[in-house]
């Protein structure tokens, strides 16, 4: 019942960008985007609002599966930005999405508070009895490559028996998006979380440290954009999606930690 209440308040959300809140205007512009983008897109907004006078961008900003739901259930996107293409390619092959195109990378890494009072230092320390582990909902990209990642190291044997089981039942916390797992840790109510390197911005920098991930465990997202099938606003979408992709909005997404899917200036 809760995770139905949950569903109906978040179509319900997306629903009242448009129905609930000001009149839209002829030049606005509804982008969905994956919570990791946050920054990104916020800088995004302002660029593209100069380029276009007139034109209002509003952003969505939530887990990519909890934003798929939303334009399955007629959510008034004219752009959507995934964090994983699992999220996306379900609303191409339904027609609800045009065809997508890569545009960013992402890495994971461990988030620890920078006093560190459980000591952790390495991936191996996630195992640590009586840790507190915080990550986000397996339903979430970021949920579903962190335990890609902690399986993978489990797999490997390099981290002692039952590695992922161990390091799985020091989780105190499934948050819904990336940005609730950092703010855990920024606020030390967790002794280390995972998350994308890009999550890993100036305003946490002072109170979180970093732990790097090895590669031959890591998990490198993809971040898939699309224009929405449904949108009334085709050709202002077209736009934003080229604005992304091109050298101008792929400096701004390796600005803000993500790697660039594009050549950039």
């Amino acid at each position: 019942m809760r995770a139905i209440v949950s569903l109906f308040f978040s179509v319900a959300c997306a629903l009242a960008l448009v129905v609930g809140g000001p009149a839209e205007g002829a030049n606005t512009l509804m982008v969905f985007g994956a919570a990791s983008l946050t920054e990104f897109l916020q800088e995004a907004k302002t660029s593209f609002e100069k380029e276009h006078p007139g034109t209002t961008v509003r952003l969505n900003l939530a887990a990519s599966s909890r934003l798929r739901i939303q334009i399955e259930h007629g959510g008034p996107a004219d752009v959507f930005l995934s964090a994983d293409t699992k999220n996306m390619d379900p609303l191409v092959q339904a027609k609800l999405a045009e065809r997508s195109s890569i545009f960013a990378h992402n890495r994971l890494v461990i988030a620890v508070p920078k006093r560190n009072p459980a000591h952790i230092e390495a991936p191996a320390d996630l195992a640590k009895p009586n840790e507190k582990l915080v990550v986000a909902a397996p339903e979430t990209p970021i949920g579903t490559y962190t335990r890609e990642v902690i399986q993978k190291m489990d797999a490997s044997g390099k981290y002692g028996k039952r590695f992922g089981a161990r390091a799985l039942a020091n989780v105190c916390s499934n948050e819904p998006t990336v940005k609730a797992v950092v703010a855990k840790v920024n606020l030390g109510e967790a002794d280390a979380g995972i998350c994308y390197a890009s999550d890993i911005t100036p305003a946490v920098r002072p109170n979180v440290s970093v732990i790097d991930i090895p590669d031959e465990f890591n998990v490198i997202a993809d971040y898939p954009i699309a224009v929405i099938a449904g949108s009334r606003q085709k050709d202002l979408a077209s736009q934003f999606v080229r604005f992304v992709l091109s050298p101008k909005g792929q400096s701004l997404l390796v600005k803000h930690g993500f790697v660039n899917a594009r050549p950039t200036e």
